[in-house]
This record gives structure tokens, C-alpha cells and sequence, in this order.
């Protein structure tokens, strides 16, 4: 009797929910399974590297759970391929007997008001990957010469982005944040960021941690306004999360600790309504919102017509992250994912989504564990039930040649070992995790065992 050959699988992504997929199919027991995980930058772990801020290491941590699912035998990582640029989808699953996307929702959503295209107003995602030193975004400039910065959003990527312009530059020289970074932060003259929610305080998506650490990390209070945290009829009924976070609020509220010589103001009730300027960001008009809360229960901001203008030169926005279509697969442009049943991708016979793409930007790193091994799960009950057809030979042997084909520059798990222990190296002197390549020629370089340029 033949024996069958191994379940070939293609994760395309290399961060959390990726590496997830990847390790529940290779702990699956009693059956052999081989995964070869694709990543268009030539480094993984995606926002574990490239979008957890720089300031919180115990966060980062979790790389090394990635680091043991690659160091499996039947693992292969394969970076520095883009997927419909380098190898097309078809090609894939003409060689794998499933293929699981990954790919995040790598776009930020817009405000939608006149003026958000003025040099000053930038995706926050931009500013993160900047400051991560993530390869498509370490040629940007951010001009920090201005004394009020502002943060549109109420979740913790805004806090994250606060927190950073926030933060005294020699406790970041202790992190991993990209060199170019931190000289530039060092001479910021920006004083007060102020982080602005549509709706109440109540409502906001910061989670408990992130809003607590704000003084340790800035060594500075945190301007609040004590009217917009009061206590009021209904506060028994919130959620146990939206309670600690207005007994923090409060806390910052009461003014126990001085506002340091760079501070985070927040205020609540806020919607971005013009960005004036000439030639560049100059003004940010507010527009004051009151809340209404629907027969379901819904609580929303609706416009008082009351106006604010805020000066400031640099305008951030945090508010939501947004997926992209792929060429050939079906895609939702309202909710920014591709649709799914479980994590199979509708219409498709061998393909899945795994993260954000799958279910929309929301929840924690950890998050993404429940939801990529509900896709295995599902891949493997189409197995099970012949939905899903392996192919009639193993295509496993002709991948990477034909990959150092079609990319030469192909970065395999050796060459990011490579890169990953020349960070640490570079960073070890002064105290640091790692000191970041930023760019894609010196990762390269340093994935070939070369000297990396400059």
C-alpha cells in the first residue's frame, strides 16, 4: 500500500496569526503535515516586529513561541516574496495542497474631511512603521517642530503613538525603536499630545494596562478633564474593562502628578471636522459631540454644532486599520476582509484566511491563536470530507529552486537567523535588544553573511 505524502500547506504571512496557523497544523497528531510560510519583507513575526511599540519588550516576548514553530523540521519560512508580484496565487495552489492567508489589513481608514490630504496629517500606521523600522516606511519624514501634536482615536494604537512622541528619548534609547527614530525625536519640539475620542470615556478601546503605564512611561501626568470622567447614573451598568479605565481616568483627573515637559492631554466627545492650512496643517477643527444611546443600546456621539479650532502642525490618525483585496479572491470593501466560512475562503477550494484579514482588525496578539486554529480546524474537516483534495504528487522538493528563480534575494529561516543575531549583536553594547536594519539592501546583506552597508 502506498504511503501517502505529507499535507503541503503555504502560510502567506509571517506574523501572529500566521505563525499560529502554522503551529496548530504541525502539532495536529496523526498526520503528517509540512508548512512553508511566505513573507514579502525579509524579516517575520509581522506587528509583533513591526507594529508592537518599541516600550514594551514583555509584549515582543511572544516571538519566541514563534521562533520554536520555526525551528520544526517540516517548517520552511521564505522571505522577501510577495505573493502577485514574485509567485502568483494560482501558483501556489498548483503546488500546495491548501494555502492560508495571513496578510493583515495593512491600511489605515481615512477621516473623510476636507483638508486630511495637507502635508502634517498622516496615518498613524505610517508613523508606527516609521518608528518600528519597518523597510516601506524608514524614508519618511514627520515634522516634530511643532508644539501640539494631535491623535485622532480612542484605542491603543493611539496611546502607543502618544505614548512615543511622549516619552523621555533616553528611555527609548534603551528599546529596539529604529535609529533614525530616535534622533528625530530628540529634537521634537512638541510639548502635548493631545489624543482625542468621538465618543465618551466610557466607550473609549484603550485597554486597562496601556492607559495605567502612561506616567511611568512619559514621567508625566495626564491631562484630563474631570467633567468628562464624573461619576453619573449608569456607571454600574458598564463593562468591568470601561470601569477600570474611567477609575484610571479619574485618578489622572485628580492632578496627583505635575504635567511634565512633554504631556498627553485626553479629551473625549471630540470628532475631527476640517484640517486648514496653508500648504501644510496649520489647524485642527473639533466639532463636540453628545451621546445618544439607541433603543438596542448602542451608545453613539451625535454633533452638538458646537466648533473647536486646535492649533497644531501634526495630525495623526489612529482610527481603524483596513484590509486589501487579493488578486482573484472574493473581497467585503464594506468590512475591508475576505469573506469566509470558519476561515475557508467562499468560492475557493483550497484557499483560507487566517488574522485580521479574516475577521477585521480587532483584539489582542493573542486573539489571533482561537481564531487561526479555528481555520485549521476547518482546513482539516475538509479534509476529512474530501472538500479538500491533496494533489497527486508531492511538489514540496521543487520549491525553493524554483523560488531562488523567480527571487534570488531569497531570505530562508538561515538567512533570517543571520540578521536576527546581528541585531542583537549591534544592540548588546548599549544595552539594547536589538539595533534594527531598516532597510531592505542591509537585511539582505546581512541574510548573505555580508557586511551591511554603512
Amino acid at each position: 500500500m502506498p504511503v501517502e505524502s505529507p499535507l503541503n500547506v503555504a502560510v502567506v504571512g509571517s506574523g501572529p496569526s500566521g505563525f499560529y496557523a502554522a503551529g496548530a497544523l504541525l502539532d495536529t497528531e496523526d498526520l503528517d503535515v509540512r508548512v512553508d510560510m511566505f513573507e514579502r519583507l525579509a524579516t517575520p513575526w509581522g506587528l509583533v516586529r513591526a507594529g508592537v511599540a518599541p516600550d514594551h519588550p514583555k509584549i515582543k516576548s511572544v516571538s519566541a513561541v514563534y521562533a520554536k514553530i520555526a525551528a520544526q523540521e517540516s517548517f520552511r519560512f521564505f522571505g522577501n516574496v510577495e505573493v502577485g508580484k514574485d509567485v502568483l496565487r494560482e501558483e501556489l495552489t498548483e503546488r500546495y495542497d491548501a494555502v492560508i492567508y495571513a496578510v493583515g489589513t495593512p491600511t489605515d481608514r481615512k477621516l473623510g474631511i476636507p483638508g486630511e490630504d495637507l502635508p502634517g496629517s498622516v496615518a498613524a500606521v505610517d508613523f508606527v512603521g516609521w518608528y518600528n523600522g519597518h523597510p516601506d516606511f524608514a524614508d519618511l519624514t514627520f515634522d516634530l517642530d511643532t508644539e501640539r501634536a494631535v491623535v485622532i482615536g480612542a484605542g491603543n494604537v493611539a496611546l502607543d503613538v502618544a505614548r512615543i512622541l511622549c516619552s523621555p528619548v533616553d528611555r527609548l534609547a534603551r528599546t529596539d525603536i529604529a535609529d533614525h527614530a530616535l534622533e528625530a525625536l530628540r529634537t521634537s519640539r512638541i510639548t502635548e499630545v493631545l489624543v482625542v475620542g468621538r465618543r465618551g470615556p466610557a466607550q473609549a478601546a484603550f485597554t486597562t494596562p496601556e492607559l495605567k503605564e502612561l506616567p511611568e512611561f512619559t514621567e508625566s501626568g495626564v491631562d484630563v478633564d474631570p467633567e468628562q470622567v464624573a461619576e453619573g447614573p449608569g456607571d454600574e451598568e458598564l463593562s468591568r474593562v470601561a470601569k477600570r479605565n474611567l477609575g484610571v481616568l479619574r485618578e489622572y483627573a485628580a492632578g496627583g502628578l505635575d504635567l511634565g515637559q512633554r504631556h498627553i492631554k485626553l479629551r473625549f466627545l471630540r470628532s475631527p471636522i476640517e484640517l486648514r492650512g496653508d500648504g501644510h496643517v496649520q489647524e485642527l477643527v473639533l466639532g463636540h459631540n453628545e451621546l445618544r444611546t439607541d433603543p438596542e443600546g448602542w451608545v453613539s456621539a451625535r454633533d452638538t454644532g458646537v466648533r473647536e479650532a486646535v492649533p497644531t502642525g501634526l495630525v495623526l490618525r489612529a482610527v481603524g486599520y483596513r484590509g486589501l483585496p487579493l488578486d482573484g479572491l472574493p473581497f467585503d470593501d464594506r468590512k475591508g476582509v475576505i469573506p469566509n466560512d470558519r476561515g475557508r475562503v467562499e468560492q475557493s477550494e483550497r484557499e483560507y484566511v487566517v488574522g485580521w484579514i479574516k475577521r477585521g482588525p480587532t483584539g489582542i496578539i493573542g486573539t489571533n491563536k482561537k481564531d487561526s486554529v479555528e481555520t485549521v480546524h476547518r482546513l482539516l474537516e475538509d479534509l476529512a470530507d474530501g472538500s479538500v483534495r491533496r494533489h497527486d504528487r508531492d511538489h514540496s522538493f521543487e520549491v525553493e529552486p524554483w523560488l531562488r528563480q523567480r527571487q534570488p534575494n531569497l531570505v530562508t529561516e538561515s538567512g533570517w537567523q543571520l540578521i536576527d543575531a546581528a541585531e542583537r549583536a549591534a544592540g548588546e553594547p548599549h544595552g539594547r535588544p536589538r539595533v534594527k536594519f531598516c532597510r531592505t539592501d542591509e537585511l539582505l546583506a546581512v541574510s548573505r553573511d555580508q557586511q551591511s552597508p554603512g
